[in-house]
């Protein structure tokens, strides 16, 4: 009598080393702790009640979805935990509690469980989460704080400094954090460091990144040989969302492609339509809108950069 194999059938992110999805989503929360800290010292408390207000709420409305599927719990898996995080990181500091509340709920609800859960979604979480707030409460996301422990003076982040007034802001002041902004976008310093970190411990991937900054660099040098004013690689480098969204959005492994090539697509087409945001929209910032619409494209860009199966025409395959 021959016994059965079980098959197990589970969703993306598909391993193939021994990592395991909490240990992944613990090393970019690990990742992400300098980043925290940096938020909290240049924003105070304000910083430290959003970046719990959406750890929470994430962990919150995760078991509520649970319950109400009947599944089993995954908030050991750490993701939800993860999405608040990124959701605070993403957001001003001004915000409203119930904003940020709102955002996370629309982020965990919409962006990972109306697709079917972690592994089933196209689009980052965090992310959509951020872009319904941008639509339902614009003025919000669009009001800045200077750094401080007092958030009653409002100022103009870099990027709208460059843009909208011609006024540069110094590399120096980009590179440790001091200008206004979200919370994750103020210390390249910090998230270099926790991007490297993420990088060493393989729990993302280099491709990704490097091919995103790389063509930023040549597309932003290219402008600024052009035009000075529309501000120099490093500044654009630096400021914004560009390192927060190229090491720890991007790399989202369920919603990025799966080979080698398609990475590099991905990559690159990231970086275009950030660029083109930043040079010809009203938007000073680009990185959340290009992130969302190339993971729409990751279906296609998997299709056309699958490797070719020995013996088999590229037609052929699409018939399989």
């Amino acid at each position: 009598m021959t016994e059965q194999m079980k098959l197990k059938i589970s969703g993306s992110p598909h391993l193939k080393n021994k990592a395991k999805t909490p240990h992944i989503m613990l090393d970019v929360i690990i990742g992400l702790l300098p980043v925290i800290g940096a938020s909290i010292y240049f924003f105070g408390f304000s910083a430290l009640i959003l970046i719990c207000n959406c750890t929470v709420t994430a962990i919150v409305t995760e078991r509520f979805i649970n319950l109400i599927r009947k599944r089993k719990s995954t908030i050991r898996d750490y993701s939800a935990a993860l999405t608040g995080i990124l959701v605070a990181l993403i957001l001003p500091p001004s915000i409203s509690w119930y904003g940020a509340t709102i955002g996370t709920v629309f982020a965990i609800l919409v962006g990972k469980h109306l697709f079917g859960g972690l592994g089933s979604n196209i689009f980052n979480p965090a992310l959509v989460g951020r872009a319904f707030l941008a639509a339902a409460y614009p003025k919000a996301l669009t009001t800045y704080v200077k750094p401080g422990w007092s958030d009653t003076v409002s100022e103009a982040t870099p990027l709208m400094l460059q843009k909208f007034s011609g006024e540069s802001t110094s590399l120096g002041q980009l590179f440790l954090g001091n200008v206004s902004g979200s919370l994750g976008e103020t210390s390249a310093l910090c998230l270099l460091i926790g991007g490297f970190y993420l990088l060493i411990r393989r729990s993302a991937g280099w491709r990704i990144p490097v091919s995103l900054l790389f063509l930023v660099t040549v597309i932003s040098t290219g402008g600024y040989l052009v035009k000075p004013g529309l501000g120099s690689p490093l500044f654009h480098l630096l400021s914004g969302g560009m390192l927060l969204g190229a090491f720890f959005m991007a790399t989202d492994p369920v919603t990025t492609p799966t080979t080698k090539k398609g990475k590099f697509i991905f990559g690159g087409a990231c970086a275009v339509l950030i660029m083109v945001i930043r040079y010809f929209s009203n938007l000073p910032e680009g990185v959340m809108y290009a992130i969302l619409f190339t993971n729409a494209t990751v279906p296609l860009i998997n299709r056309y950069t699958r490797p070719k199966s020995f013996g088999l025409r590229r037609e052929d395959e699409a018939n399989i």
